[in-house]
């Protein structure tokens, strides 16, 4: 007898639905599984068997033939123990043919419980959108789902319980739905901008690195608050919409870095060491999966000591920071990663750390400070929009009484120019002024006569690209909307050129 049974893999950050078909026959006992998968599926014929036997019911003794259609799509992860467990029992009679709407998602172990596996949200997600109307998922994984409606999802722990079930002996119903915001409280960075003293105008420049999403490189001797402030930048980011939280939930599911299990609440905040590999920052590998920048998305990725990390890692983001996604190829498929990350940097102005510091001496050469500065290329250099010099906090501003603002303080005026900015751009595929393309640089920032003559005078004197003038000027639109003005000023071009000054400075 021959039964079919709707399973789902992972291809990128997709599900992809597949066919388990599973045919029982005369003649030595075997078991056969075809239709390219990886080693993962191919052991788990051990823990079909184990899993079948454990649970109370008979394996069969025949010549067993597992299909995984369609035969040309390569199939990886353990999650399709359920869908093989449940094929070779209905093929042998011990439960009624499966229903066509219905897909399962599982690893079991050796006692037939259903363990938690990676990525189900964006599997059922996929499935959603093919069609599926019922779901069968792992317990343990049922948090992240319950946020998808539109589908019927069933969550059990044990092989025998899902037979039960579909034998009619004991029927469960389908969880229950949560509603996005109604439980959902966001939880806020233990870090707060009331602790930093001083960086007045670096505090300027984050709170508008933060309201229009733009990347930030801090360029400051050692000790005067580039990581300190970097750390506070996700207290002052604006809440996720539920969209974006579950595009991020999505991506930590798959890279089985969702510990809470539910939706992510939080943007994310991300800070790997200066050793990392260029694969491990942009994703790939033998099996692709998201690397640094995808685990970023919709947050910040923060890279500290900037020179420190290698050449080849660093020239990789040049793509992802200008397209919003990083392609990964390789000859069986091509991916797409989202990358919507702002990116802020921190670094020293030379190997000893005080070249143009007005404190303390440089010991550093001519030759190893620009051996040190060049690590950053100019093209990198040109497509982050601020970059800020932190200098040394004095004495009296270290010990100053005066309060200084909190981050709650700084994220209400960062959400009302996200807010602006979302209304400004319902329905095009952007959502922050980072964003902005030539063509709409030219239809949402009006830009005044004298503030267009001040702009001009910059691009000539400090030789700016075009991509940097457009910086400018994305920059400056933020600018603009964090003062919920409609047209770019002297003001707000004046303050986004001199956010380019230390270009000159460090890097002329």
């Amino acid at each position: 007898m021959i039964s079919n049974v709707k399973a789902c893999v992972l291809i990128g950050l997709e599900g992809y639905q597949i066919g388990v078909e599973t045919d029982l026959a005369n003649g030595l006992p075997v078991f056969n599984m075809v239709g390219l998968p990886d080693t993962s599926i191919k052991e788990s014929k051990e823990r079909v068997r184990s899993a079948i036997v454990n649970s109370g019911f008979k394996f069969p003794i025949s010549r067993i033939t597992v299909n995984l259609s369609p035969a040309s799509v390569k199939k990886e992860g353990s999650q399709l123990d359920l869908p093989i467990a449940l094929g070779i029992l209905s093929s042998g009679s011990e439960i009624p043919p499966i229903d066509k709407d219905s897909c399962f998602i599982g690893e079991l172990s050796l006692d037939g419980s259903i363990k938690p596996v990676n990525g189900v949200l964006p599997m059922v997600i996929s499935l959603r959108s093919a069609g599926i109307s019922k779901v069968f998922v792992p317990e343990a994984n049922i948090e992240e789902c319950r946020y998808v409606s539109d589908i019927d999802i069933y969550t059990f722990n044990h092989l025998s319980d899902i037979v039960k079930h579909l034998k009619g002996e004991v029927v469960r119903n389908p969880v229950q739905v949560k509603q996005f915001g109604s439980q959902i409280k966001h939880n806020y960075s233990e870090w707060d901008f009331d602790e930093v003293k001083g960086q007045e105008t670096l505090r300027r420049a984050v709170e508008v690195a933060a309201a229009g999403s733009h990347n930030i490189l801090i360029v400051g001797s050692p000790g005067t608050g580039k990581t300190m402030i970097a750390k506070r930048i996700p207290s002052i980011l604006p809440e996720l919409s539920f969209e974006e939280a579950l595009e991020i939930t999505k991506v930590y599911s798959i890279a089985g870095l969702n510990t809470g299990g539910g939706l992510i609440e939080n943007r994310p905040f991300r800070s790997p060491h200066h050793t990392i590999s260029k694969t491990a920052l942009v994703g790939g590998g033998r099996i692709p999966s998201p690397g640094e920048i995808t685990l970023s998305n919709f947050g910040v990725l923060f890279l500290d000591e900037l020179p420190e990390y290698s050449k080849s890692a660093l020239e990789v983001l040049r793509q992802p920071l200008e397209d919003g996604v990083v392609t990964i190829a390789r000859t069986s498929a091509t991916l797409q990663y989202p990358s919507k990350f702002m990116l802020v940097a921190a670094m020293n102005p030379c190997p000893c750390g005080y070249y143009g510091d007005p404190l303390k001496p440089c010991k550093c050469t001519p030759a190893q400070i620009d051996k040190y500065l060049n690590k950053i290329s100019g093209p990198l250099l040109d497509r982050i929009d601020i970059q800020i010099e932190a200098s040394p906090v004095k004495y009296g501003e270290l010990n100053a009484e005066t309060k200084t603002e909190s981050s709650q303080d700084i994220r209400e005026r960062v959400n009302l120019a996200r807010k602006i900015q979302k209304e400004r751009y319902q329905g095009l595929p952007i959502h922050s002024n980072s964003q902005l393309t030539p063509s709409l640089i030219n239809k949402y920032c009006e830009i005044t006569d004298k503030a267009q003559t001040i702009l001009a005078s910059a691009y000539e004197r400090l030789s700016l690209s075009v991509r940097a003038h457009n910086k400018i000027i994305k920059v400056a639109r933020t600018i603009a909307d964090l003062e919920q003005k409609n047209t770019i000023d002297v003001s707000h071009i004046a303050e986004a050129i001199q956010y380019r000054s230390i270009n000159s400075k460090y890097f002329g």
